[in-house]
This record gives structure tokens, sequence and C-alpha cells, in this order.
């Protein structure tokens, strides 16, 4: 029986071994036999490959900035798992959270007995309906787990939806091409429904776009419908950019983000803050814009947590986001050396992402695992890609210990891989430094 809060995570986490289960028969199943707690919320609903934690954390900014009291459900979390569960920025107090689940518990223990069990996302998912509809916010910002149509967050009629990026990451479940993987993302785009889309291809926008006139959904593209004019990163840490859109134009807007996708990002969220006041009576103006952009703090995304020596933390945990990393590296960074420590999920590319990481020639990457099911095989990808400029560290921590001895000054400490990785790593470093 679920008593304490340490009880409640335990149980969630317990549905990890049933993995992700693409479908919407369980969820819909459960939701008719809560009575629906999603029904009479108003939703905005985001998917994408990458950017989806930011764009939501910007738009929700936004719209708080203007008044509204707004929800927000994410994965994964990086310090707390109350996170993923927030109510203006704060996250599930332990009592609702643990509240909930107990709610939820005898629904979870019949779908184990009826052999359709319940996955972790799904009762997540449950459990976030539940707390807002007895919380009642104005708006509720939903991300997609993984993919879109199938994903259990797809039961809900939004007044908007978003598709941040597009790049091939779980291709197990969603296809093995760009068009396959932009049809599941497409799968959220609904009747009458405005999409908004960031930078992708035009393989997936076509794609994106076919499905969008089937359901007669008018769609803003990025580079389109809107547009950035961006100025490069702030001598202090973030960047600096120009908005336009059929409205007019937005000049010398920042984020405390750093990396030109993260304008990107930004850039996506306003268009739908733009839409969001349109659909909810609201002014559009640009001061709920700054303020809402410059007060974005988004963990593992860029993130620098020590100055002397320099390190930065940053989840790329699949190709796409790797690609936009290392570009990152190299076009802001003026450092001597790059130290990397690199862990990853075995279902990744892992091969793919050590290579991109070797393009940065002043590189020198040790390869890691954690304390995490599915993690990093080292033997086995230490094998596959054999350099010079690879180490091997058993444990992230001797690997980490070992980089802080040879960094000098002029050096940069790069943390990256999965965010499981790197919310583990960045619990020691807070304490340490």
């Amino acid at each position: 029986m679920i008593k304490t809060v340490a009880d409640t995570v335990d149980f969630i986490e317990s549905r990890k071994k049933f993995g992700s289960k693409p479908g919407l028969e369980r969820i819909n199943h459960l939701l008719d036999q809560l009575h629906h707690p999603e029904k009479n919320l108003t939703f905005i609903h985001i998917a994408g490959t990458n950017g989806k934690g930011s764009t939501v954390s910007f738009l929700a900014n936004m719209l708080e900035k203007s008044g509204l009291t707004v929800g927000t459900f994410t994965s994964p979390y990086i310090e707390n798992f109350n996170e993923r569960i927030s109510l203006d920025g704060k996250p599930i107090s332990d009592e609702a959270l643990t509240k909930v689940i107990q709610v939820l518990e005898p629904f979870v223990k019949e779908s184990d007995e009826l052999n359709c069990s319940l996955t972790e996302f799904e009762l997540v998912t449950a459990a976030a309906f539940l707390y807002f509809k007895e919380k009642k916010p104005d708006v509720v910002i939903l991300e997609v787990g993984l993919g879109g149509l199938l994903d259990s967050t797809n039961v809900v009629f939004p007044i908007l939806t978003a598709i941040t990026t597009i790049g091939l990451d779980h291709t197990a479940v969603l296809g093995d091409t760009i068009e396959e993987i932009a049809a599941q993302k497409a799968g959220i785009i609904k009747n009458n429904v405005p999409l908004v889309t960031g930078n992708i291809t035009p393989a997936a926008k076509a794609v994106i776009d076919h499905i969008a006139a089937e359901k007669k959904a008018s769609v803003a593209h990025f580079g389109q419908s809107f547009e950035i004019n961006y100025k490069g990163p702030d001598p202090k840490w973030g960047e600096q950019f120009d908005f336009t859109n059929e409205n007019g134009k937005i000049n010398q807007l920042y984020v405390p983000l750093l990396g030109r996708h993260q304008v990107e990002n930004a850039a996506l969220a306003i268009e739908l803050f733009y839409l969001s006041c349109q659909k909810l009576g609201l002014p559009f103006s640009d001061k709920p814009v700054r303020q809402g952009l410059a007060a974005v703090t988004w963990p593992a995304r860029m993130e620098k947590v020590s100055q002397e020596p320099l390190i930065v933390l940053d989840g790329a945990h699949n190709p796409h986001a790797m690609g936009r990393l290392v570009e990152n590296i190299k076009n802001e960074f003026q450092v001597n050396k790059v130290y990397v420590l690199f862990s990853a999920l075995e279902r990744k590319d892992i091969t793919t992402m050590i290579k991109q990481l070797l393009t940065i020639s002043h590189a020198e990457i040790y390869l890691t695992s954690f304390d995490f099911p599915e993690a990093l095989q080292l033997e086995k990808n230490y094998q596959e890609i054999d350099t010079q400029r690879i180490r091997i560290a058993s444990l992230w921590q001797f690997g980490f210990a070992s980089i802080l001895e040879q960094a000098q000054p002029d050096d940069l400490i790069l943390i990256t891989g999965s965010l499981y990785f790197i919310s583990e790593v960045r619990g020691l470093i807070k304490d340490l430094i």
C-alpha cells in the first residue's frame, strides 16, 4: 500500500518493467473508469524529436507573465520526479502526488490482473490529468512522451498543437525514415486545430502538410509564417535574436539558454503564444514575450554548472540533438581542449553520436556507463569505435575525476548523452561545486 512519497515514486518506477507499449486502448480504458479527468481542461499539445521541453518552458513562462495559471506535463525529470507535473513552474507537492497515485493504485493492479498492464508513462499521464482536474489551470501544456499518434497523451483535444523537430530516434517503434517518423508525430494533429512547426526538413514538412490538409488544420511553419534574425550569442550566456510574424517584428529578444536551436525553440514558442492569445482572448504584446523568455531556466540543456573549471551539461541523447550540440561547441566556444564525458542508452545510435563528437578536432572523449536499465555497454561500443581520442571509464565518477585532474583553465568539460545520465551526474556536481 502506498503511504509515503517514496512509496509513490517506487510504485511509479516499478512500471518501467513493462517498457513502452504504444497504443491508446489502456489509457482510454483507465480514463473511462476515472470519468475522464482530462475533459474540460484546455490543452496545448507539443510533439517532436527534440526541443519539446524548452519550448514548453518558454511558452509556459510567457503565458504566466500574461496572468494565466499554467500546468505543464514533461519528461524525463532532472532533479526530482515531481518536476514532470508542475503548476506555474512549481512541481506537484509530495502530498498531492501521493494522493493521485493512491487513487490510481487499484486500477493499476486490476490492469495487471487482466494482463493489460499500464506502463509508467500511462500511469503518470493519468496522474497529471487528475491533478490538473483538481487545480483547474487556465491552460495545460502537454508534452508527448514518444511519437504522437499512439502516445498516451493523444487522448486530448487541444486548442493548439506543435511539432518542434523531427529526426531519426526511437526507430524501432516509430519507423526507419524521416517520413515515417513525421507521420507518427503528425498523429497529434486534430480537426480544425492550428498547428505550429519548428525547423523541420522538406521531407517531414510534406508529410505534415498532407495530414494537416486532411484534418483541415492550418499550419504555421518556421521560416515561412514566422522567422528569426539570429544575432549571435549574448556576451554573458544565452542568445539574441529578432522575431517576425504576421503581427510584426519584435527586436532584441534574449534567451538565457545557449545554442541557435534554442532560438528556434523560442521562436516556435512565441508563435504558439501569439495563437494562444487569439484562442484565449488575451492581448498579444512584447512585454510577456521578453519577460517570459528571459526568465526561462532549463536544466541539462547547454547548462553551465561551473565557470572555473568551465563545465557544461547537455542531454543530447540522439544524433539529431548531438548534431546541434557539436555545432554549438564548434561555433560558440573558443577553448583549447574539450573533455567529453559521454554515456547513453543502448537503444540509441551510440556509434553515430560518438562519431559526431569526434568531429570536434580538439575533443577527448571518455566513454562511460551509469546505473540505469539499458545503459551503454562499454566493451561492445569501444570495440565498434577504437580511436586514440576515446578513453574508457568503468565508472563515470572515475572519468569525471580524471578529467578534472587534467583540465586547464582554458578548457571545456562537456558532459552529454542520456538525460538519465545527465541527471545522475548533475546531482554530484551540484554537491561538489
